[in-house]
This record gives C-alpha cells, structure tokens and sequence, in this order.
C-alpha cells in the first residue's frame, strides 16, 4: 500500500510540475532528502574526466545542485542526475554517463533507481545520448567491452583505492 501511495503521490507530483502549478526545486526537499542528495553527491563528485585529470566536481559537469532525491517508498529512492558536459559537443558525454551510473550503482548503500540526464541544453545530442545512458542493456554492453570497462574503472577508481 505504501508503494501504491508513494507512486501515485510522485505522479501527482510531476503533473504539477508539468503543468507549472508548483516549482520542481520546491516539491519534496525535506532534510532527509537533502542528506541523500548529498550522499550522492559526495560518491560522484571524485569522478575523473575521462580526457582531463580533473574531477568531475573541479570541471563543473556535476555540482551539489545538479542531483535530485525523491523517495519512493520505505528506504527506496528516485535518484535524477543532470549533468553538464564541458563543452556542447563533448564526445565523451555517453562515457561520463557510464562513470556515473557504476559509481553509484557501486557505492550507495542504500536502494534506488536512477535517472541520468545531460542538463538541457548543455549538448548537441542531448536526448540520444540521454536514451542510452538510461538503458539498463546498453550500459551492460559497454561495460562488457574491455577497452570500455578500463576507461570506466580509471575514472571511478579512487587515487588511493
């Protein structure tokens, strides 16, 4: 039942959201959900370019802003991302995407589902790339490639782990 409830509350939620009658950035921030936000912040921020040497966090494609928490039942929760890649034609955008779901599917301890967005706006091929980023099977097929799978583990893997 309280399953049902917490689905047909984040539905009334988002048609809110929709139709403009309440501001997203407004529904549903308790401090519970901040501490979340903050738990997963501080998991992707230490992600590395995978160009660069520097963090996700020190480039500013992921800042405390870009992560949302919604509950969705006891100790479950909706996790949405959006990040900005660097520049609006960022070849690796598909690629920082895959850091960002293993790293969290790696690292939270909590249960959750996760949505992973390209800020809109911030690239060219926002919504392909946004389509396959979210696809349970495609990211277990890159994760499958080894070539991908090293990249991946380069950028997720802590400087002392």
């Amino acid at each position: 039942m309280a399953l049902v409830f917490s689905f047909v509350s984040l539905t009334v939620t988002k048609v809110l959201q929709l139709s403009g009658l309440v501001d997203k950035r407004n529904v549903l921030k308790t401090p519970k959900m901040e501490e979340k936000a903050l738990e997963v912040y501080d998991v992707i921020r230490s992600i590395r370019d995978p160009e660069k040497p520097n963090t996700l966090e020190e480039l500013e494609v992921v800042t405390e802003k870009c992560v949302e928490v919604l509950e969705l039942g006891e100790d479950e929760y909706l996790i949405i991302i959006k990040f900005s890649p660097t520049v609006p034609h960022c070849s690796l955008a598909t690629l920082i995407g895959l850091c960002l779901q293993v790293k969290l599917q790696r690292c939270l301890p909590f249960k959750h589902k996760l949505e992973i967005y390209i800020s809109e706006g911030t690239h060219s091929t926002e919504e392909d790339i946004n389509k396959q980023i979210n696809d349970k099977e495609r990211v277990a097929a890159a994760m499958e490639n080894p070539n991908l799978r090293e990249i991946v583990e380069q950028c997720v893997t802590e400087p002392d782990d």
